[in-house]
């Protein structure tokens, strides 16, 4: 369990390794993090960093601004719990930048994938659809047979069939950084991740490729 970073997806791009490799990647602006406040196993049952990230909307809630009041912190555009150890030692205000992180390092990107809105099963699942000839009508991009007759005579729960289609929290593992520009609060990782352009993602130290 460690701190993580907020970050605005740029976009993709590919770049050149030192033995002439072009390896495609995803550039990722870390938006200004700061530490708003701490969570404690004895107080709130947990231990955790509560970091605020970009920033401050033109109207917030006085919820919200009494809660950054009461923390002595500036109002920031969103906020974000990560689990930590009850040992780990990060202090209000202080800034987090990509520095958390270095060269080789895995990590656990999570964000919300592009919404395709009502969409049917050949796009949402990959169908293969109904024959083109041979007396086919109107069944070209339909699913088939949902069910049975007679008995069990319904339709299982959880079948594939048209609905929703993205727009919903996913969760790559195991990204590779292969980039890191300090000065610019950017990092590189290889492949693609989550989201859109500008979208905003959640940077952790993997769990399972650490």
């Amino acid at each position: 369990m460690s701190v993580g970073l907020i970050a605005r997806k740029a976009g993709m791009t590919q770049i050149f390794t030192e033995d002439g490799n072009a390896v495609a990647v995803t550039v990722l602006n870390v938006e200004p993090c700061t530490v708003i406040a701490r969570r404690s196993a004895d107080k709130d049952g947990y231990d955790a960093v509560q970091v605020g990230f970009g920033k401050a909307k033109r109207v917030n809630s006085r919820a919200m601004q009494g809660h950054f009041a009461k923390q002595g912190q500036a109002v920031t555009g969103g906020l974000k719990e990560f689990r930590v150890a009850a040992d780990a030692e990060y202090e209000l205000g202080q800034e987090l930048k990509v520095c958390l992180f270095e060269v080789g390092q895995k990590l656990d990107i999570a964000g919300t994938s592009k919404g395709h809105g009502f969409a049917g099963v050949m796009k949402r699942y990959d169908f293969a659809g109904g024959r083109a000839t041979h007396g086919a009508e109107k069944v070209h991009r339909q699913m088939g047979s949902t069910g049975q007759c007679q008995w069990p005579g319904r339709v299982f729960p959880g079948k594939k069939m048209p609905g929703h289609y993205g727009n919903k929290r996913i969760t790559t593992q195991n990204i590779e950084v292969v980039r890191i520009d300090e000065e610019q609060n950017r990092i590189l990782v290889r492949g693609a991740v989550p989201g859109s352009k500008n979208g905003l993602v959640e940077l952790r130290p993997a769990v399972k490729g650490a």
